[in-house]
């Protein structure tokens, strides 16, 4: 035994004006070109840039901490931009003006030269 249903009733057709059909139609269209491009930019690769410091690298900031308690003494900075390979001015920048991060393999020696100074040994 089967049960017959009655057709659904439809609402009858909206009455909407022709302008705001369009209106509606090339502001869906416009909404999608939008969404379209927005998920095009989020899924391109971020090559070649870094993040900056901040409270998003806590451990950026712990480790600068500790290399700035041990450059107590005149000329320290100095030699310590040397044995990285870079300019004084931009040892300055990663630690004390705190807008920019050294690239993997510097983050690596510092930790190398902070660990020997803690150790009471000179690596420069």
């Amino acid at each position: 035994m089967s049960i017959i249903l009655p057709p659904p009733q439809l609402p009858t057709p909206l009455a909407i004006p022709l302008e705001l059909a369009t209106s509606l139609a090339e502001a869906a269209v416009a909404s999608i070109r939008q969404s379209i491009k927005r998920t095009a930019r989020e899924r391109r690769p971020r090559r070649g840039l870094t993040i900056k410091p901040g409270a998003g690298t806590p451990l950026w900031n712990e480790l600068a901490a500790a290399v700035r308690v041990q450059l107590g003494r005149r000329g320290e900075k100095t030699k310590l931009a040397r044995m990285l390979g870079l300019p004084r001015q931009r040892v300055h920048e990663f630690l004390r003006e705190r807008n920019a991060l050294p690239d993997a393999e510097r983050t690596l020696l510092l930790l190398v030269w902070l660990q020997a100074r803690r150790e009471g040994r000179d690596l420069a």
